[in-house]
Order: structure tokens, then C-alpha cells, then sequence
């Protein structure tokens, strides 16, 4: 029996019921704030002074998110719905003279996303998982939280996965976006409570990378068995970052494993480079919210 037809057919009904759950969606869940920006918001360019400050008092030193403080403090969630209605006011796209550079969109696309993924967690807190959000039809695991929320950017509802594949992953995409993207999970790279724009937001998104691949979590060797075992990002995203290192010049012939020795620290970069031959297995994802408590 030839499979391909059957699987182009597959194909086609999961796209067409993906676009009609969608569709049953759009308009709904919209996120909107009762708030004003900032008072000290500047009339030129985009501050996102108040959100770091936040994320410099809520996330943890291992890149938890405090929600439980967060959630009980008023003032803080007036401050950051306050950010919201920057974010809802003005973008790269709806008054594109306030964002000087490539960086500064990119800058605020990410924050963003990571903003609007702490402002659906808290509406909801407590909550145990993002994919405990769900729409009335769950076509797919996490489509109530990706999919049906919507938030408002420079006056236009969008979704999380939109923003994040329209806005952010495009044909000329740094990869690297990849490990400061939040999506609320215990399998997410931590939270950055500061994106520089400009030439500073380089040295920072190279040590988001190699913070990602040096966590054991994310990246481990089993020499014994012969195994490389990865985090599922880099099975969701490898052409991403496959076609990253093939922009850049570089030789992609083993596949991810090439673009782990790219971004990794000199240590692990040679453990990967004996590991090269190795079989690749991807741990299953942590959905559980990436909250912590402090002791305080």
C-alpha cells in the first residue's frame, strides 16, 4: 500500500481542524489590561524598565518565578499590568519609529512573549501546569494556553504561537532566540531579568545558549551507552538552529550535535565533539509551572 497519500491526507485534515479550532477561537480569551503605562514612560523609544525590575524581584537565582509573592503583592501586579499597556499601546509593527534597531523589536518581542506567558500564569494562580489551560476543543496539548489566549501588542490581539512564529522565527532567525523564550514550564530556559539592545544583547544571547546546553538537563552525555540525550527543544527546533549554522557558514552534517559544539562552553564542546557518533534521545518535556517559593 503506498503511505504517502495516506499521509498527505493526514496531514491535511490535522491542518484543516487546526485552522478551524482556531478560527472557533479567534476573538476569544483576549488578555486586556485596566491599566496606564508607566508615568515615567518616555516619549521616544520603549522602556522595559519596570518589567526587568520585576523579573529581577520575582525569578529566582535558578530562574524560577516567584508567582506565589507575585500573585499576593498588588502593587507588583499593577506594575506589570501597567507594562502590558505599553506593550498594548505601541510595537515594532504599529509605531515602528520607536524602535531604532533589528535589536530593539527583537528585544521587545521577547519580552513580550515572556510577559504576557507571566500575566496568564498569574490570572490563574495557582496553577500546575500551562497545559492545564485549555480551549473547548483541545486539538493539541497546550492549545488552550498558545493557542486560545490572546494578548494585545501595538492594538493587535495575537497568540503566543503566532507571536513567536511570526514575530520572532523567521527565515533570518538567531536561533539563540530559542533560550530566552519562556513559556512558564520547568523545561523552559530560565528567565533573563535583562535584554540589552544594541551590541550589548550579543554577549547575552550567547551566554543564554551556553547556560542552556551546560545544564545536565538539557544536555547529557552517557558514555556508557553510548547516548546523547537532549532537551526536547532541540527536537522541535532543529531546523531553526540547523539553518542558523548553515547562514552562518558552518557545516551542519551531524545534525544537531554541530550546533551544540557551536554554543556549548570549551569543556563540554569537546565531551560533544567524542560524543559526535552517538545515538540522540530526548528526555520528555517538564509541563510543570517553573514557580518556586523563597524561603523568605
Amino acid at each position: 500500500m503506498k503511505r504517502k497519500p495516506l499521509i498527505g491526507a493526514l496531514v491535511l485534515a490535522a491542518a484543516a481542524l487546526l485552522s478551524w479550532g482556531c478560527a472557533l477561537l479567534a476573538g476569544r480569551h483576549v488578555t486586556e489590561v485596566s491599566a496606564t503605562p508607566p508615568a515615567d514612560f518616555p516619549e521616544t523609544g520603549f522602556s522595559h524598565a519596570s518589567f526587568e525590575g520585576l523579573l529581577r524581584t520575582y525569578v529566582g537565582p535558578e530562574g524560577g518565578v516567584n508567582y506565589e509573592s507575585w500573585h499576593a503583592d498588588r502593587d507588583a501586579l499593577a506594575e506589570l499590568d501597567s507594562y502590558l499597556a505599553a506593550i498594548a499601546l505601541y510595537s515594532p509593527d504599529a509605531t515602528p519609529q520607536r524602535f531604532a534597531g533589528a535589536n530593539d523589536a527583537f528585544v521587545y518581542w521577547v519580552h513580550a512573549y515572556n510577559a504576557f506567558v507571566i500575566k496568564a500564569v498569574l490570572d490563574r494562580w495557582p496553577l500546575e501546569s500551562v497545559t492545564d489551560v485549555t480551549a473547548t476543543i483541545e486539538i493539541t496539548r497546550g492549545f488552550g494556553f498558545f493557542y486560545g489566549l490572546k494578548f494585545v501588542a501595538g492594538g493587535t490581539p495575537i497568540n503566543l504561537y503566532d507571536l513567536e512564529h511570526d514575530k520572532l522565527i523567521r527565515d533570518d532567525v538567531d536561533a539563540r532566540v530559542h533560550f530566552v523564550l519562556n513559556c512558564g514550564s520547568g523545561g523552559c530556559p530560565v528567565l533573563r531579568p535583562e535584554l540589552p539592545t544594541g551590541d550589548e544583547l550579543e554577549p547575552v544571547l550567547a551566554a543564554a545558549a551556553r547556560d542552556f546546553v551546560a545544564d545536565p538537563q538539557n544536555v547529557s552525555i552517557d558514555a556508557d551507552a553510548r547516548v546523547l540525550r537532549l532537551s526536547t527543544i532541540f527536537e522541535w527546533y532543529e531546523d531553526d538552529f540547523l539553518n542558523d549554522l548553515r547562514r552562518r557558514g558552518l557545516a551542519a552534517d551531524r545534525g544537531i550535535v554541530d550546533y551544540l559544539i557551536h554554543i556549548a562552553p570549551p569543556k563540554l564542546r569537546d565531551e560533544l565533539e567524542h560524543a559526535a557518533t552517538y545515538d540522540v534521545e530526548y528526555v520528555e518535556y517538564d509541563w510543570s509551572v517553573n514557580a518556586f517559593e523563597s524561603d523568605g
